[in-house]
């Protein structure tokens, strides 16, 4: 599953991403005269991943697409490593590490645009 974000502020949230949580910056593509980012893809490394892109004109290539806050579920089997990375990253924690009734252990922060991320170990299995 790849999620996309349209984003203010697209550069901080890719950095945001990568610096706090270890995706892997994919790809970018700058709009007209490098006046925001058309599209970007960032890897989450077991897997899978998110577009992203800037809140810009639309035009017949483009689809008008809603734009956030959003809330992201993503699978780790490092829930303890991503929560301190993220609190040294100073990611704002909504909800902090603990165990869940149903045996996940996880968290959630909310970042630059709002957007909140939730990492754990259940995988719907």
């Amino acid at each position: 599953v790849w999620p996309v974000l349209r984003c203010r502020e697209t550069h901080v949230l890719i950095d945001f991403l990568v610096e706090a949580f270890g995706f892997e910056e994919q790809l970018v593509v700058p709009y007209q005269d490098n006046k925001g980012i058309i599209h970007a893809q960032v890897l989450w490394p077991t897997g899978g991943g998110v577009m992203l892109g800037d809140i810009l004109p639309i035009d017949d290539h483009h689809l008008e697409l809603p734009t956030g806050p959003v809330s992201i579920y993503v699978v780790t089997d490092q829930p303890d490593y991503l929560h301190d990375r993220a609190v040294s990253a100073g990611a704002t924690i909504v909800r902090g590490l603990q165990d869940e009734d149903y045996g996940s252990r996880g968290f959630s922060v909310i970042d630059p645009e709002g957007n909140v991320w939730s990492f754990g170990t259940y995988s719907g299995d």
